[in-house]
This record gives C-alpha cells, sequence and structure tokens, in this order.
C-alpha cells in the first residue's frame, strides 16, 4: 500500500470512530501497522473526528521513532508495544465512550458485561488497568502487559477510558461499540440482566469453532 494511500485510509477510519461517538475532541488516539515494522499513530493533541495527513505519525514500532517527524500521541509506547507483542493485532484504539468510560471511574470487579451476545462473541472478558499517569512508561508497562494474553481483546483504564485491538480497523471499532452498549444498558436499564454462564460458555465455545 502506498504512504499516501494508507494516510488517507487512516484518517478516514478516524473520522468513523469520531462518528460512533467514541471520542470526543482531543480524547482518543489510533495506530494501524502498515508493514511489519512501521504503523501509523494518530498525532499528539490530535482531534480524531477532524484529523488531516498532517496529523498522522508514521512510526517504527520497534524503535518508536517518528519516521516523518509528526509528533504522535502521547500514548503510542502502549500503542507499538501492543503491535510488538501481539502479532494477530493490526489496530489498537483507545477510546473514551460516554458509558463505557462511566463504568471505568467506578467499581468494575463486580460487573457482568455479558448483557448481549456480542460481547461473549467479540470481545470475552476485559481486563481491567489501575489508574496511572497519562502518557507515563508506568501506564504504558500496565497496559502492554494487560495484552499479553491473545485472547484479550479489551482493557478497562481505571478513570481514563478504554483500549480495543483488532485484525483491522472494523474489529477494533466494533469492540468498541459493542462494549458501550452493555456499558449503556448495565448503567441505563436497573432490570437488566445478563446472559447465564451457561449460555456466556456456549457462546464462546462456537464462536472459536
Amino acid at each position: 500500500m502506498q504512504k499516501e494511500s494508507a494516510i488517507k485510509e487512516f484518517a478516514e477510519a478516524c473520522r468513523r470512530i469520531a462518528e460512533y461517538s467514541l471520542v470526543s475532541c482531543s480524547s482518543g488516539n489510533l495506530s494501524w501497522r502498515v508493514k511489519p515494522n512501521t504503523a501509523l499513530l494518530s498525532a499528539s493533541g490530535s482531534w480524531l473526528g477532524e484529523l488531516t495527513a498532517e496529523q498522522v505519525a508514521v512510526c517504527d514500532i520497534t524503535t518508536g521513532e517518528s519516521v516523518n517527524g509528526v509528533k504522535a500521541t502521547c500514548e503510542s509506547v502502549y500503542h507499538l508495544g501492543i503491535l510488538k507483542s501481539r502479532p494477530n493485532v493490526n489496530v489498537v484504539l483507545h477510546f473514551q465512550s460516554h458509558y463505557a468510560t462511566a463504568i471505568a471511574c467506578g467499581e468494575t470487579d463486580a460487573v457482568n458485561f455479558n448483557m448481549t451476545i456480542e460481547v461473549p462473541v467479540y470481545i470475552g472478558t476485559p481486563t481491567v488497568v489501575p489508574y496511572l499517569p497519562p502518557g507515563s512508561g508506568e501506564l504504558a508497562q500496565a497496559v502492554i502487559d494487560s495484552f499479553t494474553d491473545s485472547q484479550t481483546h479489551l482493557a478497562i483504564l481505571k478513570n481514563h477510558g478504554l483500549v480495543s485491538v483488532g485484525k483491522d480497523f472494523n474489529d477494533a471499532i466494533q469492540k468498541a461499540v459493542f462494549f458501550e452498549m452493555a456499558c449503556k444498558i448495565i448503567q441505563t436499564n436497573p432490570n437488566a440482566k445478563p446472559l447465564s454462564d451457561d449460555a456466556v460458555k456456549h457462546l464462546r465455545k462456537t464462536s472459536r469453532a
């Protein structure tokens, strides 16, 4: 894929993320592996919904260096770290949708997110990362560690937001949208009941068949 067309596709994906209300203003960031050791990342401080070609950093996954001079998001370390450790992942999305972020600001240990079939099929059990300063090395390592298991598709960052991963843009976005839907059900329907354990086990088993 040519550099210009890849950057155009990346910017279009960023705008789609905003259209799904997964980010607001300068919240959230995105990365995409375009070559085995090269990734595109949204620039520091950029608004995904209005991202331009000049706000796309081209980075070396191994060194973290921006090879086109654009400063990548301050969360680039965990983006590149996940891409480096998870060859089955090509897209990393940090998002802050309203209902999911609200849950990230509370107690998550007792929350059962299996409200709809999409959660056990596409997301599984999210990991939880304790609050650590944004852009810090400590946060980056904690997020990378939370995705060590190849079956982990989404992480909750306490008092911060969420991270989803996928094989492509649609995969990562879909997981984020489905998780937001589950969180909205949990927060708006006091009578909502999650799927039974047997139903969850069956869905996970059949989805991997």
